[in-house]
């Protein structure tokens, strides 16, 4: 049941498993939203065929096939007004968007992000949080801006730091909180958003 469900596009670069948290999520009848699409810039993405096995559309539109910065944006901004989005989800989507890109979706658009923003910007945040010494770890919510991992904090979720944690014992836990987070933080943001 699709009727009064906000639609949302995830856009992602590989395996998809927070798309597949918002996709589980969007499948309770509950929840105020649905998934109108997948769109990778990786056109053999895992996340594409775990989105078409759940019956949802997708599209892979590689930055390769396109002349600048600026025209493969645009064309993801066609697919997107395309399925009708209203609010886009990224998912592990790993490209910088430009301002010009953002700016009809502001408010609307969000990203996951593996560490407690503002801390860790950027790639490698389990091994930088444990060489830091940080004593917790965690991942954010937040709006898109123009600027890396910079906008504002919608929610976040802890997990403390073990001794002996490697990154990807320490990743696994954040991951599972991911799961957890973004689709709480997206019903929170559709239920605040005209």
């Amino acid at each position: 049941m699709t009727a009064g469900k906000r639609r949302v596009a995830v856009l992602i670069s590989g395996r998809g498993s927070n798309m597949e948290a918002l996709a589980d999520a969007c499948a309770a009848p509950d929840y105020p939203a649905m998934i109108a699409g997948v769109l990778s810039d990786v056109e053999d993405a895992p996340g594409l065929q775990a989105a078409a096995r759940r019956g949802i559309a997708t599209a892979a539109l590689p930055r390769g096939d396109f002349a600048s910065k600026r025209e493969h944006e645009a064309a993801i901004h066609r697919q997107l007004v395309a399925w009708r989005t209203e609010f886009v989800c990224l998912a592990g989507f790993m490209r910088l968007l430009s301002g010009e890109f953002i700016a009809p979706w502001q408010g609307r658009i969000i990203n996951i992000h593996p560490s407690l923003l503002p801390r860790h910007r950027g790639l490698d945040t389990h091994r930088r949080a444990r060489e830091a010494g940080d004593a917790e770890h965690g991942c954010s919510v937040h709006h898109v801006t123009a600027g890396m991992d910079e906008g504002p904090v919608i929610a976040q979720a802890r997990v403390p730091v073990l001794a002996g944690d490697t990154s990807d014992t320490l990743g696994a836990r954040v991951l599972a909180e991911e799961h957890q987070l973004y689709p709480e933080a997206l019903r929170a943001l559709i239920a605040e958003t005209p």
